[in-house]
């Protein structure tokens, strides 16, 4: 078998092969249309193999510790006998291997340990893109065998949304004592947690923990939950003394055993994977709208016409799209 043999890389990833599963991931990464189209058979060939792994997301407010929690929390799992792959949706960094590179170095024991998989998200490009690499990266290690993924927004904004809609569980990490109860994270993410964990609760910042337990448990009640089956817990922790780890994953579980109970798990990744599909449908659109050389000398034309008041936006799209029928709309028009 060859590089350019699918098989070689979907009897590696089964056989555990990290230098193979490296490897298939930087297909996976890769913008040339010769390595996406290889990449692609390889997931079909590996999907079966995957799905049985617990998915994890975890966000964090800055100064939250993210970093330790993760290692602290990665090295709890491994030493359970878990095989864990941290990866992260990063689509602000530009610098090349994108800014968890930091995070990798931070995480000394968890990086080295056998039981154990990092793997930075690709720097730059658009949020749509790097998501989907990291789904497609997920896949694969689902079918090397890791039974536990965590996926870490390291960008900010919508990252979270992106990382909730790719997971069964997204945990978020906040502070005690930072002055307001939602603390400069969104109330949109807060509604899309599934339990929140208060780190750093450790010394002499307990009983500022137990307090900030009790405002975000009401702060939460005055929120709609994100599965009618689960009422997200405040938990409290301390990566630092590794304290509380056993409680979270006993919560990730629980979630697991009652959403599984109704079916709701599995309807949850069915509808991610509809939504994946329309995202990538949508992606595709632009990339090819973007790639019509007509389209790409008209545009111009078009967005100057916008901006200046002389065609509506509405008009406008519809020109755009008209490309996409074989149609080349009369950009003077």
């Amino acid at each position: 078998m060859t590089l350019e043999d699918p098989k070689y890389y979907v009897q590696g990833i089964l056989d555990k092969n990290r230098r193979i599963l490296s490897r298939a991931i930087t297909l996976v990464e890769s913008r040339l249309d010769s390595h996406q189209a290889l990449a692609q058979e390889i997931l079909d060939a590996l999907l079966p193999y995957t799905g049985d792994a617990i998915r994890l997301g975890i966000t964090g407010v800055p100064g939250v510790g993210k970093s330790t929690f993760i290692e602290s929390f990665g090295m709890h799992l491994v030493e359970k006998g878990h095989r864990l792959a941290v990866l992260a949706v990063d689509p602000s960094s530009k610098r090349s291997g994108g800014s968890v590179m930091a995070d990798k170095t931070r995480m000394e024991q968890l990086a080295t340990h056998p039981r154990a998989f990092i793997r930075p998200s690709p720097s730059g490009g658009t949020l749509g893109g790097v998501a989907r690499k990291t789904r497609e990266t997920m896949l694969i290690c689902e079918a090397a065998g890791f039974d536990v993924i965590i996926v870490e927004t390291v960008g900010v904004g919508q990252s979270e949304i992106a990382v909730a809609s790719m997971v069964d569980f997204f945990l978020v990490l906040m502070l005690a004592g930072a002055g307001d109860e939602i603390q400069g994270i969104k109330k949109g993410v807060l509604e899309i947690a599934d339990a929140l964990a208060i780190n750093k609760a450790d010394g002499h910042n307990i009983e500022q923990a137990k307090r900030a337990q009790k405002e975000y448990e009401s702060a939460l009640s005055l929120l709609a939950p994100a599965s009618p089956y689960w009422k997200p817990p405040v938990l409290t922790c301390s990566a630092l003394e590794q304290t509380g780890l056993d409680e979270i994953w006993d919560v990730i579980l629980a979630h697991r055993r009652k959403l599984s109970s109704v079916n709701a798990l599995a309807a949850k990744r069915r509808r991610q994977s509809l939504d994946w599909m329309w995202a990538l449908v949508e992606e595709g659109i632009k990339n090819r709208l973007y790639k019509n050389p007509e389209m790409k000398a008209h545009l111009p034309v078009l967005t100057q016409k916008v901006e200046q008041g002389l065609l509506s936006p509405t008009a406008a799209a519809s020109r755009i799209l008209g490309y996409l029928d074989g149609l080349a709309p009369d950009s003077n028009r």
